[in-house]
Order: structure tokens, then C-alpha cells, then sequence
């Protein structure tokens, strides 16, 4: 083992000698621990080398972790293919992270800068060390790739409010393949490079799909003797090239779900349910099959890997798939049956975003600064965009704010759509899900991009470019007033600092802006895009009016459903300790003050005092929001009231109801976070998800309503906001084949932080760049 050299040993510029150097330390320790007694060579406990600091850090070869107290001669071998495989293309890597910068170095990454690819291979190495053993305990060198099936590595956050100068860690969700079991282990990047906890989760416990569990789907059911002969017998397709098949996870909606889900064998299955459509056009995948839905639905098992039932056979006559063509791809539009086919005349003419003296930002590594704020930027697996350690002036505003669930059900009773319900970001992950952005379309002006680095099922890093997009956008007129006396005109414009992500989930597209404004405000937005979920009409429906739907291409039913988010708040303002209360303005608030002319309204506040008076909903009749004040004493110059920030829900679009199903439904109990707009509790680090760490075939409540059981109190503590708010969508026949954007959003504004209007300062200015039309009037 001492004299072999690092095959890619030029290319990352470490010296064969240090690799020799580190390889002969390896052996010494190996002959030390040969001296154990049987006893604790039975043990396999974990051991651990580490290298001269000299060795490059960017080099997995400074860190071997191994089990055990022997090790097989296949050792070296998997030492070299581990560092060969995170010194190849690593000037390439080192090429992608925000806007071209190289990743921070290790002694100056910030402990909530997202993870490197080579952490990744750091973590999914030391997790295959770990398991390298065999029946009998014995360590062997893991040679079996599919035993580990890596569902996420990424960072595990740290609470910087206990711990300022954490250690790097890396939380590891993986399903054992042999097993069906998921486990979660930590793996130490900082020190000694090795697994230091393990949890394995009970059965039937499912980690979210990942995009190779949702590819795997798909080619499960595709390559199906029994579907291939359906869709033969029923439909005259036999090319699967021309089958889409849209991966859903299984929404446990009767006893029947229930025992699908288990099975009765001695693995769990993993179900997926894949949607079937039919591919008309074109030579790849150009095609909108959501114009041509199929009726069946194979169910899959990503475990046994089969086929587990295919819902529908027993419709006879088999209904006709609709044949018309519906596009929007550039290259199928001349193809359509109905709709435009030509583009249209007279095209918009050029509208230049520019910014010749550059943006106003400035970013350093995750930190972002702009006029008064400044945050840190954050990415990962399942939330997507993070925003950490928010500030206006200098002052604390939010500690995290992200978006952390999501409720799609669909109200559909006939079968098999009862068990068609989506919780977004648990089942798939926002992150996973998330485009790669592109310039002057996705976003348009000076812009500044943040790269993500995520894992694939074997544990090896890859990167979505552009994840993330940051620009500044101008938003019309911020303040102005006009002396009317004199004619004399002051007003700015407002800019906006925009950060935003764009997210694929099967079928439908989630666009996330979070607006950062000149006057203290941040505006939370989502845009709904992409393409409607279609389905045949049931058996026994009006073809003509269905019930449960609307028809938006002839034979081609979109179901009602809603999209149900859940933002994680954990509000700072101007420290961790602040109490949150309830304002709604109302006719005549105090009947003592007499009230003869009947023109007195305005607000009362209730304060928030433990976690049960703190589920509530929106009330738009009274102009309801939440306040979030200050509890450590700091107060407002001018109204000597406590500092304060206040959520204004539905900033954006209409008000929308909470969740509508049914409070018995299993819906309703799996996602009862969205049955109340707001739910408040106090800052615990392993309380993150409100539907559960867990959501694909859970059944139990879980999250949020688990949470709340113990009504701890809230007032003046480290309080987090988490606010549930959506759109209930009624398909339109304009949304197909492709949906304009649909909009909602909250938003968080001063209340009392400010002395007074903080955008007083901008300076005047003229844009000389505006031109007035020709024959328009006279300047």
C-alpha cells in the first residue's frame, strides 16, 4: 500500500511522496490496532487516520475513514478511487459557485455557507466506511454500491445561538437497500471525518423521492410486461418512448392505501403512482402530453423494484385518448388543432434592462449587503432558498426565513383520485426540484447567481447551476408628494433587491421571489406556472360539465385542488426574545368612549400568549395581521412602544381559504398545518418541518399539531412564525396548456422599527435615459 501513488496526483497537485507519506501512517496505525484483543477486534469499532495538514484539503486523501480493525487488501483500491474521483474535474468544480467565485476555503467558510462537493464526498464516503462490514460484523471495504441508497446529504444546520463557532456537519439520510429501512447519521467534516450518530427509522418510515427515485419510477412502470401489454390491448400503443409517465407519491386515503403501502412482505414497499399521458408529436419530448391522458395508473415499488397493481382495467369500453393538439413548445405551436399556430404579428419591441455602473449589492461568499440590509444566502435538498441572519440598519430582523411545506390535494372522489395529493416539499424537495436559471428569460438586468451543490443516489455531488438569482429590479414610484400650492414635485422610485428560485414539480412550476425593499419591508412571493395535472373524465361523468373539474381541452378534465404553502418565520426582532400578537381593526373597539357620530373604527391587539391561543386564522373583514414586538426592552424613540415587525398576509393576489377538505380526512390530519393561517411557537432547532420530517404514506398527525399539544407558552420567547397561506385553484380554460402566472404572497413591514419613513434619504434623481414618443405630447 506504501508505494502506491494517487493516479490523479498531478492534476490536483498533491505530491506523491505526502500521498506515500499518508498511506505508510495508514499501515502503522492498521499495525497498531492489530494488537487489540479479540475482543475488541470484534467490536469493529470505528477508526480513524488523519494526514499531515501539508495535503491539499481540497483532496479526499487527507481523510480516510475505514471501520474496524482490519481491512482487506481492496482497501487501497477504493482509497484511490475515492481520491481520484474528487480530484477529477476539480478545476471545474471549483469554477461553479456564485457567479464563477471559487467555494470559501474551509478555515474561511461561514458554519451556514451550504455544503461543498467535496464535503458531499467526504460525507457519503465516511457513511460507505461505516457500513463496510459484513454478516458477521467483520469489516470488509465496501464493494457493493447498491447496498446504499443516498436520499440527501447536506448540511445540518447549526444553532449559532448556542453554539457561535460550530463544527461542520453533515446530516445523511439513506435507505438500505437490502432492508427498505432509511437511516439518518451526522458525519463530522471539521475533525475526524467519520460518522458520529446513527438513527435508524422504524418501518414504513419513507424519505422524500428523490430525482433518480422519480426517474426509477418511471422506468419501472415503462418497462412493465403487464402495462406495455395494457396499453397494447386497450390503447394500440406499443412505442413507450411515446408514454409519459409522471411520478406522484401514494397519498394513503383508505384502509385500502394502507394496506397497499404495507404489503405484508418482509421489506415495506416504497410506492409511487405514475400518471400516464401519451406523447403525439414530435421526436423527443417536445410534445404536451397533458393534452392526452391515459385512465390507468400503475402503482410502483421502488424497493422490489416491480410492479405492484395497475388501477383502471376494469373500464371497459376503454374511453378514447384525446388526440388533439394542444402546444406550447416553440417547435410544435404550427401543430396545434385549435389554438394560435402562427406567432403573432407586430412583436414586442426590445425592452433593455441595463445598469452601466453595475448593481448596488455587494457579496461575499453567502453574504449579501444592500442599502440597509444585509443576510445570508442559504440552499439545500428539501427547502430550496434560505435566508439567514436578516438585518435593516444594522439591527436583527429574521433569523431564518424559508418555505418548508406544501399541501396539494386534489378534490376528486373518484378513485383512484382520492389518494392524488402532493406535499411538495416533503415528498420530492424544493431543492432537488430547483432550474437551472437562465439569463435575460428567467431574469433579466445585472445579475448575480449562486450555484448549488446537492448528492445523487450513489452519494456523488453534482451541481445545478444558477439555482439561485439575485438582481434589482425597479417597482414604480416608492414616495411622493406634491405641494399642490406651488406645483413643487418630490418623489424616489423604489427598487427592489429580488432573490428568487424556480422549481419543476412534475408537472407544475413554483417561481419564489423574496423581495427585499428600500423602506424596511421584505415581501414574500410565490408564482404558480406551468402545466395543469390531467385526467380523463370518471366513469358516469357529464362529458360535458364534469364535476369535480373543468374541461380545458376537448375530452381533457383539470381537476380543483389547492396549493396550500407553509413559511417558516424565525422572527429577531432586534433580538431572539419578542412576543407576537393578534391586531384587527373593528367598528367602535372601545364601547366606554361614547360614539354619537358612529365614525369611530380602529384596532385591538391581543397578545399571544401560549402556543394553543396562537392557531389562528386570517380574518380579511378586519384587516387582520400579526405583530411581533421586541420583549427585551427596546422601544420606538417616538411611541415609546416596543420595536415591532408585523406580517400582512396576502400582499399579493385575493385572500384564499385554509385548507378545505374534510377535518376527518386523512388529508386534513397529514397536513393540519394548513387548516389555520398562522401557528406560532417557541424556537426549537429539531421542530422544522410542520407536516413531519417525513411525509410520503405517513398517516399519522405529525409536525405542528404534535408541537402545540404541550401549549407551551410564547410570550417574550425565541418565538417562530409559521404561516400557512395558498391559492385554491379552479382551472380555467386559459391555464392549458400552459398556466400564466398565478400569485400570492405575505409580507413582513416595519411597525414601529423605525423612527420614521427609513427611505427618507434617497436622493433625487432623473432617469436621463427616458425618452419621450414620437408625436406623443409636448415636454
Amino acid at each position: 500500500v506504501s508505494q502506491s501513488k494517487c493516479v490523479q496526483c498531478s492534476s490536483c497537485k498533491v505530491k506523491s511522496a505526502m500521498i506515500s507519506s499518508s498511506l505508510q501512517a495508514l499501515v502503522g496505525s492498521i499495525s497498531k490496532r492489530s494488537l487489540a484483543s479479540p475482543a475488541a477486534r470484534r467490536s469493529g469499532g470505528l477508526a480513524t487516520m488523519m494526514v499531515a495538514p501539508s495535503v491539499s484539503r481540497n483532496v479526499l486523501c487527507e481523510k480516510v475513514s475505514f471501520v474496524g480493525n482490519n481491512v482487506s487488501s481492496s482497501f487501497r483500491d477504493a482509497t484511490h478511487a475515492a481520491a481520484s474521483l474528487t480530484c477529477t474535474n476539480y478545476s471545474q468544480r471549483r469554477s461553479v459557485w456564485s457567479t464563477g467565485q471559487s467555494p470559501p476555503l474551509a478555515r474561511q467558510r461561514h458554519p451556514l455557507c451550504s455544503l461543498t462537493p467535496d464535503e458531499i464526498i467526504t460525507a457519503a464516503g465516511a457513511v460507505k466506511a461505516f457500513y463496510a462490514r459484513d454478516g458477521q460484523n467483520r469489516p470488509f471495504f465496501y464493494d457493493d454500491p447498491a447496498f446504499i441508497r443516498f436520499v440527501a446529504i447536506s448540511l445540518q444546520e447549526p444553532n449559532l445561538k448556542v453554539y457561535p463557532n460550530p463544527s461542520r456537519t453533515a446530516e445523511v439520510i439513506i435507505l438500505n437497500t437490502q432492508t427498505g429501512l432509511a437511516s439518518e447519521l451526522t458525519v463530522d467534516l471539521s475533525h475526524v471525518m467519520q460518522v458520529t450518530s446513527v438513527k435508524e427509522l422504524p418501518r414504513g418510515v419513507q424519505p422524500l423521492l428523490t430525482p433518480d427515485d422519480c426517474s426509477l419510477a418511471e422506468s419501472i412502470a415503462k418497462s412493465s410486461p403487464e402495462l406495455q401489454a395494457a396499453l397494447s390491448e386497450r390503447y394500440d400503443i406499443t412505442d413507450m418512448s411515446r408514454v409519459a409517465a409522471d411520478p406522484w407519491s401514494v397519498h394513503l386515503a383508505s384502509e385500502k392505501d394502507v394496506a397497499m403501502a404495507d404489503g405484508g412482505g418482509p421489506m415495506p414497499r416504497r410506492l409511487v403512482q405514475t400518471f400516464l399521458y401519451q406523447r403525439m408529436q414530435g421526436d423527443g419530448l417536445e410534445d404536451n402530453h397533458y393534452a392526452h391522458p391515459i385512465d390507468i395508473l400503475p402503482v410502483v415499488d421502488l424497493n422490489a423494484r416491480e410492479l405492484v397493481h395497475i388501477e383502471g382495467l376494469d373500464r371497459q369500453p376503454p374511453p378514447k385518448v384525446p388526440d388533439l393538439d394542444v402546444n406550447y413548445h416553440r417547435d410544435l405551436v404550427q401543430s396545434n388543432s385549435y389554438l394560435q399556430s402562427v406567432w403573432r404579428a407586430g412583436a414586442l419591441k426590445a425592452l433593455d434592462i441595463t445598469q452601466p455602473d453595475g448593481p448596488s449589492f455587494r457579496v461575499d461568499s453567502n453574504l449579501v449587503e444592500w442599502q440597509d440590509w444585509k443576510f445570508r444566502v442559504g440552499f439545500n435538498y428539501r427547502e430550496g432558498l434560505t435566508l439567514h441572519q436578516v438585518e435593516f440598519g444594522g439591527r436583527s430582523v429574521v433569523n431564518k426565513l424559508s418555505l418548508v411545506e406544501m399541501a396539494v390535494p386534489y378534490a376528486d372522489p373518484n378513485p383512484p383520485f382520492p389518494r392524488k395529493c402532493a406535499f411538495d416539499v416533503g415528498d420530492y424537495g424544493l431543492g432537488y426540484c430547483a432550474n437551472s436559471l437562465e439569463l435575460g428569460c428567467d431574469c433579466l438586468g445585472h445579475i448575480h447567481y449562486f450555484d448549488a451543490a446537492l448528492a445523487d443516489a450513489k452519494g456523488e455531488p453534482y451541481i445545478v447551476k444558477k439555482a439561485i438569482c439575485m438582481h434589482e429590479e425597479d417597482d414604480g414610484i416608492l414616495w411622493k408628494h406634491v405641494e399642490y400650492r406651488n406645483g413643487h414635485n418630490e418623489a424616489r422610485r423604489a427598487r427592489e433587491l429580488v432573490i428568487s428560485k424556480i422549481c419543476t414539480v412534475v408537472n407544475y412550476e413554483y417561481l419564489i421571489y423574496i423581495r427585499f425593499k428600500l423602506n424596511g419591508e421584505i415581501e414574500f412571493e410565490i408564482r404558480l406556472s406551468g402545466e395543469l395535472s390531467t385526467n380523463l373524465l370518471s366513469s358516469g361523468e357529464d362529458p360535458a360539465d364534469p364535476a369535480h373539474g373543468v374541461l380545458c381541452a376537448p375530452g381533457v378534465n383539470a381537476q380543483i385542488h389547492q396549493h396550500m404553502f407553509c413559511a417558516r418565520i424565525d422572527m429577531a426582532v432586534d433580538g431572539d426574545k419578542n412576543t407576537v400578537s393578534e391586531i384587527d381593526v373593528v367598528s367602535h373597539p372601545d364601547k366606554t368612549v361614547d360614539n354619537t357620530y358612529g365614525n369611530i373604527f380602529g384596532p385591538t391587539e391581543t397578545v399571544l400568549k401560549k402556543e394553543g391561543e396562537a392557531v389562528r386564522m386570517y380574518d380579511a373583514s378586519k384587516a387582520r395581521y400579526w405583530k411581533i414586538s421586541n420583549a427585551e426592552g427596546k422601544t420606538n424613540p417616538i411611541t415609546n412602544k416596543p420595536t415591532a415587525y408585523k406580517l400582512v398576509p396576502f400582499t399579493k393576489g385575493p385572500a384564499q381559504p385554509a385548507l378545505l377538505t374534510a377535518p376527518d380526512s386523512a388529508v386534513s390530519r397529514k397536513g393540519e398545518f394548513a387548516t389555520a393561517h398562522l401557528w406560532v411557537t417557541p424556537y426549537d432547532e429539531t421542530e422544522r418541518y410542520p407536516a413531519g420530517e417525513y411525509t410520503p404514506q405517513a398517516q399519522e398527525p405529525d409536525g405542528l399539531p404534535v408541537w402545540v399539544k404541550d401549549n407551551e407558552s410564547i410570550e417574550g420567547k425565541d418565538v417562530v412564525l409559521w404561516h400557512a397561506f395558498g391559492v385554491t385553484h379552479v382551472p380555467r380554460v386559459e391555464d392549458f396548456p400552459v398556466m400564466n402566472c398565478e400569485m400570492t404572497a405575505f409580507s413582513l413591514k416595519p411597525d414601529g422599527f423605525s423612527s420614521g419613513n427609513p427611505a427618507i434619504d434617497l436622493p433625487p434623481e432623473t432617469n436621463e435615459k427616458s425618452k419621450l414618443d414620437t408625436g406623443c405630447c409636448s415636454s
